[in-house]
């Protein structure tokens, strides 16, 4: 029986499996330039393999991380430059997972798609496989799903998972804490991947800002300072670990310095803050002016400047100061663990005010 010329296809229901099936040939060589040692297999797979190198390590604890860029995406899809966002999802899953210690291994993507676009597919993913060479782990496998009727045909957005893996005994975290320890921050490179629903509210819609607008405190187009890419700190703080008394550390993502930090402060310690040891960059001033935001918004939504903060022994300050400068990674004394009332929940401090600000 022949087939009605009226017949439903895939296609016509709005899946383009060839444009798929080109997609995953572009993307191929950007995922085999983040391949480690222990991959076994390419790309195509139903599963990624990965072969882990138990003589390492006497008692391997792995740690897993989930994550997405937000509506930092909305930015990339209004100015139409895909490859760096890639970057942002890399940096949000391995700083997370470096925090306990553990060293990224490897990452699975997954992009959802109104309409698959191979040029821009390859596009974000070339910004996924940047991530991964900064922060040593390689892109495994991922998915790439398209949803007509769900998303438009512009649309995606991005989440990945990552692995990574750390001795039991050099696991960091709030048990290792004591008073008297040191907290030093590590400069962010922007807004980072959070607040940018507020950051673009205020600059986009109350102050009707043009992305491709030059803006003097920049030197550079709004656009391009909403795009910078997240700084990955993830091959840093390990650095820093095996060089230093490190306790612990904090990524400070949603929710802000204050909040982060005190998920890594033990019962009975809070942590004080010195506003004056750093000044802020000026998107956040300008945010903060346009918005006419108050200081406690502004400091719970957006990272103000700092995007990881490690808590070390006080002998080692200067060591880690040391570590992170060669590192090329702007780095400084941030403020002290002081102990507190010991049923007193965790709780990190803000004193003082930020030069210029």
């Amino acid at each position: 029986m022949s087939e009605s010329l009226n017949a439903a296809t895939y296609a016509a229901a709005g899946v383009d499996i060839d444009a798929g099936d080109e997609a995953v040939e572009l993307l191929k060589p950007h995922a085999e330039r983040t391949s480690r040692p222990e991959v076994l297999g390419g790309v195509g797979g139903f599963a990624g393999l990965f072969a882990l190198k138990l003589d390492r390590w006497k008692e391997p604890i792995l740690a897993s991380s989930t994550d997405g860029v937000g509506t930092k995406i909305a930015v990339a899809q209004a100015l139409d430059k895909h490859d760096t966002v890639g970057v942002d999802l890399v940096a949000m899953v391995v700083d997370d997972l470096v925090v306990t210690g553990a060293e990224p291994l490897f990452l699975q993507d997954y992009i959802a798609v109104g309409k698959v676009n191979p040029k821009q597919i390859e596009a974000l993913v070339s910004g996924v496989a940047d991530g991964c060479v900064q922060a040593g782990c390689t892109l495994l496998g991922g998915e790439t799903a398209e949803h007509p009727g769900l998303m438009g045909e512009q649309d995606y957005d991005l989440s990945a998972t990552g692995i990574g893996v750390v001795e039991a005994s050099a696991v960091l975290g709030p048990d290792r804490v004591r008073p008297g320890d040191v907290v030093v921050a590590m400069g962010s490179s922007g807004l980072h991947s959070n607040g940018y629903s507020l950051a673009r509210h205020v600059l986009l819609e109350i102050a009707r800002m043009p992305l491709e607008g030059h803006v003097e405190e920049f030197g550079r187009t709004l656009g391009e300072e909403l795009l910078e890419p997240t700084r990955i700190y993830a091959k840093d703080c390990l650095a820093l670990a095996a060089e230093a008394e490190v306790r612990t550390f904090a990524h400070v993502t949603g929710g802000g310095l204050a909040a982060n930090l005190a998920r890594v402060i033990p019962r009975g310690l809070t942590a004080q803050l010195d506003r004056g040891t750093w000044n802020p960059a000026p998107v956040f001033a300008l945010i903060a002016q346009r918005g006419k935001v108050d200081r406690a918004e502004m400091e719970k939504t957006f990272n103000m400047g700092v995007g990881m903060v490690a808590v070390v022994g006080a002998e080692d300050v200067d060591r880690a100061l040391a570590v992170l400068t060669a590192r090329h990674v702007p780095a400084w004394v941030l403020g002290e663990v002081r102990a507190s009332d010991g049923e007193e929940a965790p709780r990190a401090f803000l004193s003082g005010e930020h030069p210029r600000f």
